[in-house]
């Protein structure tokens, strides 16, 4: 019970820093400059890559020897299987970049808007499950104040780059005609599958404790795929690695010193 309510507790955080940055529709009428964007998306990417590793994989492989098994068994099977999970949503789910002119996966009839908000929800998917399982770990070592201080640190990072996020959904719907409320509620609804999937995982890891290992190592996965795939094309420019080392340095110091 207490590993749901630590799960719940984190990834709320970063849906409500989401939530924040959708609010940004109420203060602005325009997007973000072209810049500033890539800027938010190599942080986001820096911010993923480090607590990928710090996070989720270094910890995977620490659980997976105290258990007795090989460390990299767990880290190569659950890292694996967490690309293909995103890379079958990717092709299977039908969702649009903002940038993008035409949408990807299976052809559909929804709205724009629709495919703006679930390309964003695709990214977030991971990003709540390695939260939730952070915390689910912290609280089986509740005697250990370094592994809450880790989780406490990657909400903390998630929630940071959730912020320009929430945004980044929320002035497109409203350039595109739709009213400041929906726009809001578009870029909010980006950002619940977080908490969903995080307590899902996390219940999931209840059930069978010796999948925790790969269930690290899944959400892992599942995070470098988005950056791979989307971020780092996305925000390929001098700004925008400027903004991968600032999201990679400060995840790493925040996981390094508060763990």
């Amino acid at each position: 019970m207490q590993s749901i309510l630590w799960a719940a507790t984190g990834t709320g955080f970063t849906f409500l820093m989401t939530t924040l940055g959708a609010a940004m529709v109420f203060l602005f009428r325009k997007q973000l400059n072209a810049s500033i964007q890539r800027i938010f998306l190599g942080f986001a990417a820096g911010v993923m890559i480090a607590a990928s590793v710090w996070s989720l994989l270094i910890p995977a492989m620490e659980e997976a020897e105290a258990s007795g098994l090989p460390g990299w068994l767990p880290a190569v099977g659950g890292f694996v299987l967490g690309i293909g999970f995103l890379l079958l949503l990717d092709v299977l789910l039908p969702h649009l970049h903002v940038d993008a002119r035409q949408p990807e996966g299976l052809h559909s009839s929804w709205r724009r808007t629709t495919l703006l908000v679930l390309a964003v929800t695709l990214h977030n998917i991971p990003e709540g499950m390695a939260v939730g399982l952070s915390f689910a770990l912290a609280a089986q070592h509740a005697g250990e104040g370094a592994a809450l201080s880790g989780a406490l640190a990657l909400a903390l990072g998630i929630g940071i780059q959730n912020f320009p996020e929430g945004a980044a959904i929320s002035l497109p719907l409203r350039q595109e005609g739709r009213s400041r409320r929906r726009a809001f509620v578009g870029g909010m609804l980006s950002g619940v599958v977080e908490p969903v999937f995080g307590v899902a995982v996390v219940l999931l890891a209840a059930w069978a404790q010796p999948l925790m290992p790969w269930l690290l190592s899944f959400a892992a996965g599942a995070m470098l795929y988005v950056v791979v795939e989307e971020l780092v094309p996305q925000a390929h420019s001098r700004a925008g690695t400027c903004g991968f080392v600032t999201g990679f340095l400060i995840m790493m110091v925040l996981d390094v010193a508060l763990g």
